[in-house]
């Protein structure tokens, strides 16, 4: 029992030392570029029909840059706050439409942008040393954003927003590069989503070359960004 209790007081201490190196700074700042592996839209989310419900557009991977400001709380918990700006569209025939007599598959561009708002509490890890300073981390996150789709000359206007929140968990590792500068990793599990209605800005429109009639005039969607979000960037500490 005695050499457990000493084995316990030399890690707190040596963890102690760690984070007293880590922390002579109690701010910092990222610089981050962002990937998130996939996104879709859901184009009939409220359908009583389940399978139309559960139909997907997929968008995939999305890039996007963020930034990040830290705030050390005490010598192992930091406190960070961190937003971006996210946007990403496809091409695919998900709109049938009236041309004369007949309907006609439509070639739109389907998209979204999003800005994700986080805030996280992060624990800095016994294990780090001087250089790698290892974390792990969670917290919320609140998560507004708007869908974007262009048909021909025309395109649609959100009449309706409606924001999520959620929860989001990470691992990082930051390498001090010197006393004020480090690089920064991190790999984060979220699954925002959000929906919006959107109306038609025009009725008809022309498409390639024709003019075409749209029945629906506004229309409900979700779109879901999920999978593994990766982080690569800059950290600055002060």
């Amino acid at each position: 029992m005695k050499c457990l209790n000493k084995i316990f007081i030399l890690v707190f201490v040596s963890a102690s030392i760690l984070f007293s190196q880590y922390n002579k700074n109690n701010f910092a700042v990222e610089i981050n570029a962002v990937y998130t592996t996939n996104a879709r839209i859901f184009f009939y989310p409220n359908s009583s029909d389940p399978i139309l419900r559960n139909n997907s557009f997929p968008l995939g991977g999305v890039v996007n840059p963020a930034i990040s400001f830290r705030y050390k709380i005490l010598n192992s918990l930091i406190l960070g706050i961190n937003s971006g700006y996210m946007t990403k569209t496809s091409s695919g025939y998900n709109l049938t439409a009236f041309s004369g007599d007949s309907t006609i598959s439509v070639l739109v561009k389907d998209g979204f942008s999003m800005i994700p708002i986080e805030l996280s509490l992060h624990y800095v890890l016994p294990f780090s040393t001087g250089d790698f300073k290892f974390m792990m981390g969670g917290g919320i996150g609140y998560y507004f954003g708007s869908q974007i789709r262009n048909i021909g000359n025309d395109k649609v206007t959100n009449i309706e927003r409606k924001f999520s929140y959620g929860i989001q968990v990470s691992v990082g590792m930051d390498y001090l590069l010197t006393k004020n500068l480090g690089l920064h990793s991190e790999m984060k599990f979220r699954d925002p989503q959000f929906e919006v209605i959107s109306k038609y800005l025009h009725n008809n429109v022309m498409y390639d070359g024709k003019k075409i009639r749209i029945a629906q005039n506004s229309f409900d969607s979700k779109i879901n960004v999920y999978g593994i979000t990766f982080i690569l960037g800059a950290v600055f500490y002060f």
